[in-house]
């Protein structure tokens, strides 16, 4: 039994604002992530299905991750990255990186070459490049339309690309990647690379979050979802939703993905809209936005 869903972000995505056309390549590309995962998957680990899928879209412009990433207030990027394995607890994450081109792969060598789990900054990138991980210029980042909506102060928080998979050995694997939010100060860093916050994975389940990051950090929101399973009981349907809840308490929202042992999956959100797509146990595949 396998099981994959992913998310490009969550947020302001009403049909009003997003005509027909422009979905569609935000449908296509989360296709080609969607397969590029699920080709590994029938094979392979969940940890490599995951990595692929946002590999994936930290390529596309499209995504606030990766090659799409946000500016910050000093027009620069910084991007945040973090992966688990559910089976063994293992965790990599970076943070506040500017020239790993996928900083997936730069978390996935913080916790398989490392005795670390978060590294940042330039220290996180010396040791990517120093494992083989493919480093960038910073001008690969650049894009047009987020330097605009910078420059135009437009507000956004909820960009961020997951993944979170169950392979036919049982193992679950969570990955999340970030470009963090447009105009967010010098040295922020989100709920993302935070194990626990953005990211989780263990025996039972692997949560990834879109949103506020400030919020899911306050709220431990993946690892709630995990904790309600494994001491209230829950379906992961009904701890996902109670989980993410509590960040309207805040003031937040968002959504997430979710999928347990058992091959099923969640994807709940409390925006407008969350760009999602999932392949079930049973085969069944789901490419949506709103």
């Amino acid at each position: 039994m396998i099981a994959l869903a992913i998310h490009g972000g969550a947020g302001t995505l009403s049909r009003e604002v997003i005509s027909a056309a422009r979905e569609r390549p935000y449908r296509a590309a989360l296709a080609r992530a969607l397969d590029a995962a699920f080709d590994i998957l029938r094979n392979g680990s969940a940890l490599d299905a995951v990595c692929a899928a946002v590999a994936e879209m930290e390529d596309s412009p499209l995504f606030n991750a990766g090659r799409g990433a946000c500016y910050n207030t000093d027009e620069r990027h910084e991007l945040d990255a973090a992966v688990m394995d559910g089976a063994t607890l293992r965790a990599g994450a970076v943070a506040a990186v500017s020239r790993i081109r996928n900083p997936v792969l730069g978390a996935r060598a913080v916790m398989e070459k490392s005795a670390h789990v978060l590294l940042v900054g330039r220290g996180a990138e010396r040791f990517a490049a120093a494992h083989g991980v493919r480093m960038a210029p910073a001008s690969y980042f650049d894009t047009r339309s987020r330097l605009l909506a910078l420059r135009r102060k437009v507000k956004g928080h909820h960009g961020t690309v997951g993944a979170v998979a169950l392979d036919a050995q049982g193992r679950l694997s969570a990955a999340t990647s970030t470009g963090g939010y447009t105009g967010k100060l010098p040295g922020r860093v989100g709920d993302s690379p935070i194990i626990g916050a953005g990211t989780y994975a263990d025996e039972r389940c692997a949560v990834s979050g879109t949103g506020l990051g400030e919020a899911f950090m306050r709220t431990v929101l993946a690892y709630d979802v995990a904790a309600r399973m494994r001491y209230q009981g829950e379906k992961l349907a009904r701890a996902s939703a109670a989980a993410l809840a509590r960040i309207a308490d805040l003031g937040a929202d968002g959504g997430l993905i979710a999928v347990d042992r058992r091959g099923s999956i969640a994807m709940p959100f409390s925006s407008e809209g969350m760009y999602r797509a999932a392949i079930d146990r049973r085969g069944r595949r789901t490419v949506a936005i709103y």
